[in-house]
């Protein structure tokens, strides 16, 4: 952190052999082959009974104007069909005809785009459990949480989440939970245990020795770090995250200040892109933040204090930049009842001005900056008022929506399944009343959220 239907199964007896000790006779032989004709007849009924029931109906989904981030445009009167989890076609017709008796949603003076991503949260964690207080949960109780917390996330119209940071893969279960339909939430990217030197931000340092507690993902050494890359993507990590730099709620670190070395950190993203991972850097500090993007890193987050040089590093390697700039607000506003201590407190005043800079300097300069709210820090579903600060402090309003759509999906290597309202993609949608593009705080409370062909919220 800142750094925190249902398919049917047909199963079909089989017959067992007759123990009767006389042979049949050769006049029932018509009798069993007209039962066993009945008995296939029956089974294919019910197979295809089946298979009627899961051919998905079609539905269409009408609004007044569509955000086509891929462009740029808002285009009117969008037809979207959507067939099981993805968009079959997308057409712009204000008298399409639609076939008698198919499902309609109609989202009358909306506008729709594609469902939101978030690119840095902390689903597992809670605004008010920060600091010691946090110390009494379990990570049973801060999982349970999760679930919460994640529908909570799905319905503010966040549909994609990269999660960078959880305890003991919490955010693994969550993950597969939500994918097997045990809990609603977001499509979710996570990394397990964020990985970190010993004391560093990614440390446990609440404790005194004498207990020995030790956060999970911490591995000194390059070859040690690479051990860690590779428990973590045996325990189901989707990305790996590690923490370049001292943070703002960690005990005992100085935000400015590196934690890995160079040949640390390139042994750890080298061992990650190996396995198809991407990895994703917690820097606040200038030196720490050049040097996980010369590592190799594919995302840094919060880039609190970017110069020149470091501006110029991202655009030569590409490197995706996520900044948490609403969350200042809560912290310096909210923070003392939440829990913080003292000492984050004091480096928030050092970093949130300096970070809200860095965000205007790196839009100005072109560079990729995707949406990333750092959500745990402040409360859950308060996600999307980050997009009204993303446009105060120097992006159009276009532009931030792309960078919390088509950006991540980049980011995340999706785009062939998520980011845009495009046939053959996820049907992630969500609607606002009017054009948020006028008024950003449209953002704040949306009135639809479709995801994956399934709706979860409809204010109509």
């Amino acid at each position: 952190m800142r750094d925190k239907s249902y398919q049917q199964a047909a199963s079909n007896k089989s017959l067992k052999a007759s123990h009767q000790k006389t042979p049949i006779k050769s006049n029932k032989a018509p009798k069993l082959a007209l039962m066993a004709s009945t008995i296939m007849t029956m089974v294919t009924g019910v197979t295809l009974a089946a298979g009627s029931a899961a051919m998905a109906q079609e539905t269409y989904l009408m609004a007044d104007r569509m955000i086509d981030v891929a462009s740029g445009d808002i285009k009117n009167n969008p037809v979207v069909v959507i067939e099981d989890e993805r968009i079959k076609s997308v057409t712009f017709d204000a008298n399409f005809q639609v076939p008698s008796g198919a499902n309609i949603i109609r989202l009358a003076g909306k506008t729709i785009m594609p469902g939101l991503m978030d690119m840095h949260t902390h689903v597992n964690g809670d605004a008010d459990m920060q600091g010691y207080r946090g110390l009494s949960y379990s990570i049973h109780r801060f999982t349970l949480k999760g679930a919460k917390n994640a529908h909570k996330t799905l319905m503010a119209g966040f549909t994609t989440i990269r999660n960078v940071g959880a305890a003991d893969f919490q955010d693994v279960a969550l993950r597969d939970a939500i994918k097997e339909g045990d809990v609603a939430g977001p499509r979710m990217f996570v990394s397990g245990p964020s990985m970190g030197v010993t004391g560093g931000h990614c440390d446990n340092n609440f404790f005194p020795k004498e207990m020995n507690v030790k956060g999970g993902g911490v591995a000194d050494g390059p070859w040690e770090v690479r051990a860690k890359v590779r428990e973590n993507i045996k325990y189901g990590a989707d990305l790996i995250k590690f923490c370049a730099t001292g943070g703002v709620l960690s005990k005992g670190t100085k935000v400015g200040v590196q934690q890995y070395t160079y040949e640390e950190m390139k042994a750890l993203v080298d061992e990650a892109h190996m396995r198809g991972l991407t990895v994703a850097a917690h820097a606040h500090g200038t030196d720490g933040i050049k040097t996980a993007i010369r590592a190799g890193v594919d995302s840094v987050k919060h880039s609190s204090f970017l110069d020149e040089e470091a501006i110029e590093l991202a655009r030569e390697y590409g490197t995706f930049l996520s900044m948490d700039i609403y969350n200042t607000e809560y912290i310096l506003g909210m923070g003392e009842k939440a829990g913080f201590t003292e000492e984050s407190l004091n480096k928030e005043r050092q970093v949130g001005a300096r970070q809200r800079q860095s965000f205007t300097n790196a839009v100005k300069a072109g560079l990729k900056v995707v949406f990333g709210s750092d959500s745990g820090v402040y409360p859950h579903g308060d996600n999307g008022k980050q997009l009204a600060r993303m446009v105060r402090f120097g992006m159009t309003p276009m532009q931030a929506v792309q960078a919390a759509t088509i950006m991540p999906a980049a980011l995340l290597k999706q785009e062939t399944n998520i980011g845009q309202i495009k046939e053959g993609l996820y049907a992630d949608i969500i609607a606002v009343e009017g054009n948020p593009l006028d008024n950003m705080a449209s953002f704040e409370d949306v009135d639809f959220v479709m995801k994956g062909g399934t709706v979860y919220k409809n204010k109509d």
